[in-house]
């Protein structure tokens, strides 16, 4: 009987175990020929005993809500999926997480159709200085690093008992309630906090039928190392389709696999090679415009 009663009471308290969940309003400038244009994404830092995740708020909804709708399709497949884009699928698609606590550091981001998992080898070296200030309703002390080809400038706060903070960044003797680099390129402020229940483990992506793939969603996660992965942005850059083209050459049956996108001026193209060309324009115009990396040294 006690044995039971244990057991009861250790299931009660994993199913009722929280995180400490952190906001932060996430200022940047994708452009650095146009200063003027600056986003804001919503930014959540869950922390509990086991280690710590930064990832936008707006893009867990927006994935959370396709998943569930691709799972829906595919239990009464009738030969086609459809995805639809949504409204609003989030500007930061990166995720940041650390192990305690030893603080193993872990970059998610995709190229393509591939979700790669970036292990950081370094960790950010601090110059903690005597300036001292209010951020929101926390004492702050100021320290400074250079981190990923950035000068940045943080302010923690020792009132919360959490060496961590937003994005990579961790190490100082409380919590990380500001940090920006010196260009005012990229700034993470803390806007609040709670208790929330702990979020489902990582959920699987769906599995398509007849070896189908939904571009831009799942894909293979690939462990690199930093310059394994600026070896694949490089490839990427330089062949924005070449994923999408070898997709199209594994199908053995190219009627199940069809490509469509509009031009600018609203016509619609089908040829694959036309929706290629297309395709590789429009992700080199996105990428000139999005020149100013949170971390410019990974995309050198």
């Amino acid at each position: 009987m006690k044995n039971y009663i244990l057991l009861f009471l250790f299931l009660s308290v994993f199913a009722n175990a929280q995180v400490n969940r952190f906001f932060y309003d996430y200022k940047f400038i994708p452009d650095s020929n146009n200063k003027e244009d600056v986003k804001s994404e919503m930014m959540y830092l869950d922390i509990d005993k086991n280690g710590s995740n930064y990832y936008s708020r707006t893009k867990f909804v927006a994935d959370s809500t396709s998943r569930a709708d691709i799972e829906k399709q595919i239990k009464s497949f009738s030969g086609n999926i459809s995805v639809n884009r949504r409204e609003n699928p989030g500007q930061v698609s990166f995720k940041v997480t650390k192990n305690y606590p030893d603080f193993g550091t872990y970059l998610f981001r995709s190229i393509a159709t591939d979700q790669y998992k970036i292990k950081e080898d370094q960790k950010p070296e601090w110059k903690i200085l005597s300036d001292k200030q209010k951020i929101g309703e926390y004492n702050a002390q100021k320290a400074t690093t250079s981190f990923g080809g950035r000068e940045w400038i943080a302010w923690f706060s020792t009132d919360i008992p959490f060496q961590d903070g937003p994005y990579k960044f961790y190490g100082l003797p409380g919590l990380i309630v500001k940090i920006e680099d010196t260009t005012g390129s990229h700034i993470m402020t803390l806007i609040g906090n709670k208790k929330v229940e702990a979020p489902a483990a990582t959920e699987k992506e769906p599995e398509m039928p007849q070896n189908m793939r939904v571009y831009g969603m799942g894909g293979k996660e690939i462990e690199v190392s930093e310059d394994q992965f600026r070896k694949a942005w490089k490839a990427y850059v330089n062949d924005p389709t070449k994923n999408m083209r070898e997709m199209m050459m594994r199908n053995t049956d190219n009627s199940k696999v069809s490509f469509k996108v509009k031009t600018s001026d609203g016509k619609e193209i089908s040829d694959p090679n036309q929706v290629f060309r297309e395709m590789e324009k429009r992700t080199k115009e996105t990428l000139a415009k999005n020149n100013n990396s949170i971390e410019p040294d990974l995309v050198k």
